[in-house]
């Protein structure tokens, strides 16, 4: 009998790989069986992000990079912060991450958190907190794109469960949950942090001194480039992994969106339309396992980890769930 303590190694190092290889051959065979399909469902990718994700998130990442480069986010963040420091007991800089989380969309949460904690900005504890519950679908691509997909006649109630359930949520997660970590363990977990990353800060040109204006226009918009390629190429990879389902052609359409929303959730929407407005709704918190892996690759090089974000946007879809249930908006 094979210890338990050894099945773990065992699956990662034998039948992992094996199920990695068999997928991969399945997914090759279905893209040579259906080349059109396949091209379709790539194009359709690319245009979403061409047409979508460019427009209104790449101005924000400049954006948002230029004030981070030059030290500007707690001036930013001046009038508000005082709020939400009530209600969150937030830094100048948590302050920042949570205001353009919510009101840039996603993925600019996990893209500030993960900058701002390269360069020593806020505590492990503070940028995952936040991590979970300000990393959202933005306002403008619900009330744009969702609520015109959905042909939602009465979109105010699902638009306050969609920011509410988030920032109700946050509260416990920042206030009502009991630190782990004391303020002198905190520095000090940050003093390490950025002792550990000096060698890569040296070797990516990051200084500590805020950067002037051209220079910091320029590295925002490489780095923002830089970014919404990546944003682009999930965003294709993971409307190509459509094509695994293609010949279930038999499955109860429910399922069929369940699985496209759970994929990509801009193209689960699309192809939901006004058939299937609960389950789109939602979904949205979750955001499919595509905003999932954008939200690794913002926040990849960092100390931040990717399973309590993972954990806690499960919880908020199932309390956005409840609401719904209860509330039975239309």
């Amino acid at each position: 009998m094979i210890p338990v303590r050894k099945v773990k190694p065992l699956f990662q190092q034998r039948i992992l790989p094996l199920l990695y290889m068999a997928l991969g051959l399945y997914l090759i065979f279905l893209l040579l069986r259906y080349p059109d399909l396949s091209l379709q469902y790539a194009s359709t990718g690319l245009t979403l992000w061409f047409q979508k994700m460019i427009p209104t998130l790449l101005p924000f990442m400049i954006l948002s990079g230029v004030l981070i480069s030059m030290n500007l986010t707690d001036r930013f963040v001046r009038l508000l912060h005082p709020v939400l420091h009530f209600l969150y007991g937030t830094t100048p800089n948590g302050s920042y991450t949570l205001l353009m989380g919510f009101l840039c969309g996603f993925p600019m949460g996990a893209r500030i958190a993960g900058e701002l904690r390269r360069k020593g900005r806020l505590s492990r504890k503070e940028a995952e907190n936040l991590l979970v519950f300000s990393n959202n679908i933005g306002p403008v691509y619900f009330l744009s794109f969702v609520v015109s997909t959905l042909s939602l006649d009465r979109p105010i109630l699902p638009f306050l469960v969609m920011y509410g359930v988030p920032l109700c949520y946050g509260i416990v997660i920042m206030r009502v949950i009991p630190a782990r970590f004391s303020t002198d363990q905190v520095s000090l977990s940050n003093a390490f942090y950025r002792h550990s990353l000096s060698q890569e800060i040296e070797e990516s040109n990051i200084p500590n001194a805020p950067e002037g204006l051209l220079s910091a226009i320029d590295s925002s918009i490489l780095s923002g480039l830089a970014g919404i390629g990546r944003l682009g190429g999930y965003m294709v990879f993971f409307n190509l992994l459509n094509i695994l389902f293609v010949p279930f052609i038999h499955l109860p359409p429910f399922l069929l969106h369940f699985y496209q929303c759970i994929l990509e959730i801009t193209s689960g929407i699309a192809g939901c339309g006004s058939a299937h407005p609960y389950l789109v709704l939602i979904m949205l918190p979750f955001g499919g396992f595509s905003c999932i892996a954008q939200t690794y690759s913002m926040i990849r090089g960092t100390d931040l980890s990717i399973r309590p974000y993972l954990f806690h946007k499960v919880i908020q879809t199932g309390l956005t769930a409840l609401c719904y249930l209860l509330l039975r908006p239309f």
